[in-house]
């Protein structure tokens, strides 16, 4: 009579290998720990970066790529130096421009909440002079108030950006506000929205050119001019700006475009994840150094177990196979519990910073895939040991 051979079907190991991992549910849950955290640390930074890029990449879209900023060089870094007299006319005469707004800072003037505050506590404040076209130009809009316009940029009235008003402890304007700026009062007319391309904008507060010009000691010459120009014709604007502004020394004339700064923000908030990347896959080989730790200890204490099944007709085969099965478990469950928590950390952070959260596809599924194998490789020598193992020498320890 000849013996069928011995055989188990795929469907029956996962069974064997649940409840085998139940059986020692505190061991196997500290095991899966370690690959969920390195799988939490990969999901939740790819995660976290890919929202923080995401919504600066949103916020280029939405404010454009086409504003450009002249400024003229100064061997001072903290100011700027003045731009030729007719700068602004010069630029608007550029084929492809479509707005010019000139402003002007006005290193000498001061802005306080009263006239109380100590001279040294600007709180790093600046005052600048612009003319109408600003708003128009950065694609800026007013919160609270109003902006200037031909009657109040006359007179001492300013409008504050929104950094410069929140240091000011001015918010809605329910009722006349007033700082204190060059020694006098300036009536504050509106608060401007936050200007992500303008963040000097934003620390400032501006006056119109004719009162700065009357009152505050301004030349006449811009030091900053905004430049919108048309989306098709961005460089060859930038290219021609140098040399029509100051044909005598284009040199001396810098042109940047704002939204290459975010979109270097965006380029270093990826490559600043890679060092997180790296901390995550140190947690994933701890983790399978774990798993495979607790593999050889589950052989040591089973072999009882592999002895009695070896007798009853089970192939080396087949106990390589279920101790194989259980280290993919173990792997599997810490995999899901780790995109699971990098999910929920990825949702919480961009909620707090207000970002669109946004988990990648391929963040999860490598994510799952190297921590299959790394259950392979650190389930593959216990394995093996087990199926080694001599059954008689397993009975014999029972």
């Amino acid at each position: 009579m000849t013996l069928a051979p011995s055989r188990v079907a795929p469907s029956e190991l996962v069974p064997l290998g649940v409840r085998a991992l139940a059986a020692r549910p505190l061991r196997s849950s500290l095991s899966a720990a370690g690959i969920a955290l390195g799988i939490a640390a990969i999901v939740g930074v790819l995660g976290v970066s890919t929202s923080q890029s995401a919504d600066l990449l949103a916020q280029i879209d939405r404010l454009g790529t086409n504003l450009l900023t002249v400024v003229g060089d100064s061997s001072q870094e903290a100011d700027e130096a003045d731009l030729p007299a007719y700068a602004a006319l010069t630029a608007a005469r550029i084929p492809g421009t479509q707005v010019v707004a000139a402003t002007a800072e006005l290193p000498e003037a001061r802005v306080y909440r009263t006239d109380k505050v100590p001279a040294y506590r600007n709180g790093a404040l600046s005052v600048r002079a612009t003319d109408l076209d600003l708003l128009a130009a950065v694609d800026g809009h007013v919160r609270t108030g109003r902006f200037l316009d031909d009657a109040t940029q006359r007179f001492p009235v300013t409008v504050l950006g929104a950094a410069a008003a929140r240091t000011l402890g001015i918010g809605v304007l329910d009722r006349p506000r007033a700082v204190w700026l060059g020694g006098r009062w300036f009536a504050v007319a509106g608060v401007l929205d936050p200007l992500p391309l303008a963040p000097e904008l934003d620390r400032s507060a501006l006056v119109g050119f004719p009162e700065a010009e009357a009152s505050l000691g301004l030349d006449g010459h811009a030091s900053r001019l905004y430049v919108r120009a048309a989306t098709d014709s961005v460089v060859q604007v930038a290219n021609r700006l140098g040399g029509t502004i100051d044909p005598a020394a284009p040199q001396d004339v810098s042109v940047s475009r704002p939204s290459d700064a975010l979109a270097a923000r965006a380029a270093v908030a990826g490559s600043a994840s890679a060092l997180y990347l790296g901390l995550g896959a140190v947690a994933l080989l701890v983790g399978g150094l774990g798993i495979a730790n607790v593999m050889v200890v589950a052989v040591l204490e089973r072999r009882p177990e592999i002895g009695l099944r070896r007798t009853l007709g089970a192939t080396r085969g087949h106990v390589a196979s279920q101790f194989l099965v259980e280290s993919l478990l173990l792997s599997a469950l810490g995999a899901l519990a780790g995109v699971v928590l990098g999910a929920l950390v990825t949702a919480v952070l961009a909620s707090r910073h207000g970002w669109t959260a946004v988990v990648p596809a391929s963040a999860v599924w490598t994510a799952l895939i190297v921590a299959i194998g790394l259950g392979v490789v650190a389930g593959s020598y216990p394995a093996v040991r087990a199926a080694r193992l001599p059954p008689t020498d397993a009975l014999r320890s029972v």
